[in-house]
C-alpha cells in the first residue's frame, strides 16, 4: 500500500510538471481589466500610481494567459531570461504599472514558450487590435447596470467576435474585466467552459474614469 501511494504521488507530481511546460498550452485569454474598479477595491489603498487622477486609465491589460481547454499552466520554468526593468516600464502605459507586467510575465508570461520581449509585444499587439467601446469613457458618474451591457457594447464595437469568445467578470458589486479568448495568432475563438465566468449581476456598479 505504501509504494503504491508513493507511486501515485510521484506519478501526479510528474503530471503537474508536464502540464506546466512553457509553450504547451491550447488558446490565450486576454484580460482586459476596468481601472476604475480595480482602484475602487484594492489600488487606492494601495496607493497605486495606476489609480492617480492625471493617469485616466480605463480598460488595461491585466494580461495575456496561456490556457488549456480545461485549466490554466502557471509559473512555469522557462530558459528564457526574465524582462529588464525598462521592458516592464515601457508595459505600463497600457498595463497600469511596471509591477503587473513583471507579475504577469513571471506567472503566465513564462509559460508561453516565448521570450520576454515577444510576450510583451504578443500582449500588446492583442491589446491594441481590440476596439474598446468609447461609450465607457463618456461617463461622469457611477452608474449599476447588467453586465451583459458590457458584453454587448464589446460585441458591437468588435465585428466577428461571437457571445461565447468573451465573458464579463464581476467583483466585489463591481464590473470588474472582459476577458477575450485567442488563438495562438489572435483570433477570437469560443473560451473553455472554466473561462466562461459570466456576471449575472443586473445591477453591478460600473465607475466613471477620473
Amino acid at each position: 500500500m505504501r509504494v503504491f501511494l508513493i507511486l501515485l504521488l510521484t506519478l501526479s507530481g510528474a503530471a503537474r510538471a508536464e502540464g506546466n511546460r512553457p509553450g504547451v498550452f491550447d488558446y490565450y485569454v486576454l484580460a482586459l481589466s476596468w481601472s476604475p474598479s480595480w482602484c475602487a477595491i484594492e489600488g487606492d489603498a494601495r496607493g497605486s500610481p495606476q489609480c492617480n487622477d492625471s493617469r485616466n486609465h480605463g480598460w488595461v491589460l491585466h494580461g495575456l494567459w496561456p490556457q488549456y481547454h480545461r485549466g490554466w499552466p502557471a509559473h512555469c520554468h522557462t530558459p528564457e531570461r526574465p524582462p529588464s526593468r525598462a521592458m516592464t516600464a515601457d508595459m505600463a502605459d497600457i498595463m497600469g504599472t511596471p509591477g503587473l507586467a513583471w507579475y504577469q510575465w513571471k506567472k503566465h508570461g513564462r509559460c508561453s514558450g516565448l521570450s520576454a520581449p515577444a510576450y510583451f509585444a504578443l500582449s500588446r499587439e492583442a491589446y491594441e487590435a481590440v476596439n474598446r467601446p468609447d461609450v465607457f469613457r463618456k461617463l461622469k458618474d457611477p452608474v449599476k447596470l447588467p453586465a451583459r451591457v458590457i458584453e454587448e457594447a464589446f460585441l458591437k464595437a468588435n465585428p466577428g467576435w461571437e457571445p461565447d469568445m468573451l465573458t464579463i467578470t464581476c467583483r466585489q458589486g463591481r464590473i470588474q474585466e472582459a476577458r477575450l479568448c485567442l488563438s495562438r495568432d489572435l483570433r477570437p475563438v469560443p473560451c473553455g467552459r472554466d473561462t466562461v465566468r459570466d456576471c449575472a449581476m443586473t445591477d453591478a456598479l460600473f465607475d466613471p474614469i477620473r
